[in-house]
């Protein structure tokens, strides 16, 4: 079967599916325990997040806080993690749509 192509034999179609099943919860298992690192404001921000959009921790450098622009502050935090949530997605489903992909089932996803 040529990648990219859905086979035409419906129980073999089914077996495919089935194993990208298992295959896509193993992936997402290992994205749970993967980090992305983001950073905002010329790094005043650093945010790790998981390839499952968990956040695991946010470090921010004292130097902002010091500064008392608390909307500046609220500013770089909101697009911080909104930047670290739009790079997860997509780290995500580039993962899951590779294995798609790799199992020749791309066309499903």
């Amino acid at each position: 079967m040529a990648k990219g192509h859905l086979p035409s034999n419906p129980m073999q179609l089914l077996q495919q599916i089935q194993r990208l099943q298992e295959e896509m919860v193993k992936t997402k298992e290992a994205l749970a325990q993967e980090t992305l690192t983001v950073t905002a404001g010329g790094g005043a921000i650093t945010v790790v997040i998981t390839g499952d959009q968990r956040v695991r921790s946010i470090t921010i450098d004292p130097a902002l806080l010091a500064s008392g622009d608390i909307e500046m502050f609220q500013d770089l935090l909101v697009a911080a993690i909104n930047q670290a949530i739009e790079q997860s997605q997509t780290y995500a489903a580039e993962r899951l749509n590779a294995l798609a992909g790799q199992m020749g089932l791309s066309g499903l996803l």
